[in-house]
């Protein structure tokens, strides 16, 4: 098995805050991040494909598809973005960087075989940095997400 991992980028606001809880509790638990102004990061992610390698290209994958599926996924539809206001999975949900994470592999995860049909390489993890020192990863195991 070989694996592959490409990096992308792309910027995003939000605010972390739970409607569930009171404005105080949310202060509490978030900090600086419950601004109701919002902030914003620019996120670097990464996303981690392994599978044999092709005997005739010498590749375990085409990396302009992978560009592709990434492009339509998660950098158009997130690139730039409020994500509590423009992202309709963050509607009712905190937009942590975890969920971010869970939410850009699930994406990922759901449009692969139609990027590589067939025994292609398989999804193996998406890595998200928003800060240099906040780091999220999300990975297949055995399957499961």
């Amino acid at each position: 098995m070989i694996r592959i991992t490409r990096k992308y980028r792309f910027s995003a606001s939000h605010r972390l805050h739970a409607a569930a809880l009171a404005d105080e509790q949310n202060r509490e638990l978030y900090g600086k991040c419950d601004n109701p102004y919002g902030h914003g990061h620019n996120y670097e992610i990464a996303v981690s494909a392994r599978g044999p390698l092709d005997p005739r290209s010498g590749r375990i994958l085409d990396p302009a598809l992978l560009d592709r599926l990434v492009e339509a996924h998660v950098l158009r539809p997130f690139d730039h973005r409020n994500l509590n206001e423009e992202i309709p999975e963050f509607r009712n949900s905190v937009p942590t960087t975890e969920n971010l994470a869970a939410e850009i592999f699930r994406r990922l995860e759901t449009h692969w075989k139609s990027a590589f049909p067939g025994n292609g390489p398989s999804l193996e993890k998406v890595s998200i940095a928003e800060t240099p020192r906040n780091i999220f990863e999300v990975w297949q195991i055995h399957g499961q997400a």
